[in-house]
């Protein structure tokens, strides 16, 4: 059975007024329940407390007109569409009055003059217009459902994927390491990780899959579980102990380039070996980091190199650079040069340098926020595009 819908009829003529809610009850709706208003006022008031959800007004009444009528419903939030017809009394309808009707939010005109079939053609397309809202509301409303529950998912998700990204702020064999971590959405795409491969090597990555959302940070978190101390020291370490990183980087290309998806990352892995004061390193695509020497030198290390999962025959290569106590390695995700001012202008390298020769000689924890802050401050309120990842590594003892 149909739910009932509730008319509001506006007409200060007391007979017009009758006339009209006979016409209404006589059109064969029986679904229809008629309000009557004395004025525009009284109508408006109506609206509020009612459901009604359709409005029939004359045009000249007290206190409120029925095109000042009209523009007063459309002012209302109510919750619900009022379909409104305005009734006009000569025979070719003031076209002037019509106008500004239309103008203020009226849906249809009714002639005085008309007669029950003109009312009920009306009504229909009334109720038409009323039922395609309210099938658009119920869409609505199970649309809202299922992002609420994907919102949920995502954010369950991003929990479980922030637990496997390490906080890192610690002394590791001679050296103390320090990150900071900034999505630009629910669920990201970057990882990264540090960890004592013996008593004088220390093993670090940074990885940025490409893309951003589900997928991406999918497969993050997927070299996130693969990439452990154990997988680290079988796939870097030779026979002689000596660090070849680009034989991990080999390995994931292997692992991760195949024929079914397309998905890549960039990645920059290295060992600082305390014992040979060196860092072995191995660049594939990730932006270059920056190495401070102990006099504030900067250098950009790396050559670039292919992503890993882009060629399965890419090749890739080992570094190697000498590290003077108080050195500094400090690797940025592309999210630091990338990020935009409100003007749309890039951070950049230029900026990205300067800041790493201002803050070289503070302790290493103290870099990846101060950098974290002056992202924030050229971005003003505009959000990050891509994720922030800044992981420094600065040799503190002999």
């Amino acid at each position: 059975m149909r739910e009932q819908i509730e008319i509001i009829v506006a007409e200060d003529n007391v007979v017009q007024r009758a006339y009209m809610c006979r016409l209404i009850e006589n059109v064969g709706f029986d679904f229809f329940k008629v309000l009557e208003a004395e004025d525009g006022a009284v109508a408006l008031e109506l609206l509020k407390t009612s459901r009604a959800e359709i409005l029939i007004t004359d045009y000249q009444m007290p206190r409120l007109n029925g095109v000042e009528l009209t523009r007063a419903v459309r002012s209302l939030d109510l919750g619900r569409y009022i379909h409104i017809i305005l009734i006009t009394g000569t025979e070719t309808g003031d076209y002037g009055v019509r106008a500004d009707a239309l103008d203020a939010g009226a849906d249809d005109f009714l002639n005085k003059q008309d007669d029950p079939t003109g009312l009920k053609a009306r009504l229909t397309t009334a109720m038409r217009l009323i039922d395609h809202g309210k099938e658009l509301e119920e869409q609505h409303r199970v649309l809202k459902e299922a992002n609420d529950r994907i919102n949920e998912d995502l954010a369950a998700a991003a929990h479980a994927q922030r637990n496997l990204l390490p906080d890192i702020n610690t002394d590791i064999l001679g050296a103390h390491i320090a990150s900071a971590f900034v999505p630009s959405s629910v669920v990201s795409g970057d990882m990264f990780g540090c960890f004592p491969l013996n008593d004088s090597q220390i093993g670090f990555y940074a990885v940025d899959v490409s893309g951003h959302g589900i997928r991406a940070s999918l497969l993050s978190v997927a070299i996130g579980y693969l990439i452990t101390p154990e997988f680290f020291v079988k796939s870097v370490l030779d026979e002689d102990g000596i660090p070849r990183p680009a034989r991990l980087v080999r390995e994931l290309n292997a692992r991760f380039c195949t024929d079914v998806h397309d998905d890549y990352f960039t990645m920059f892995c290295g060992v600082m070996d305390t014992q040979r004061i060196k860092v072995f390193y191995c660049q594939a695509g990730y932006p270059s980091p920056y190495y401070v020497d102990a006099q504030g030198n900067v250098t950009r290390i790396g050559s670039g190199g292919f992503p890993v999962g882009m060629f399965g025959d890419a090749d890739y290569e080992d570094g190697v650079i000498g590290v003077d106590l108080d050195g500094m390695l400090l690797c940025c995700s592309d999210g630091a040069f990338e990020a935009e001012n409100d003007e749309g202008i890039p951070f950049g390298e230029p900026r990205m340098e300067k800041i790493v020769k201002e803050i070289y000689r503070d302790p290493a924890d103290k870099v990846p926020e101060k950098i974290i802050k002056a992202l924030a401050d050229w971005r003003g309120r505009k959000p990050l595009e891509d994720d922030l990842t800044v992981v420094a590594v600065k040799r503190n003892m002999k």
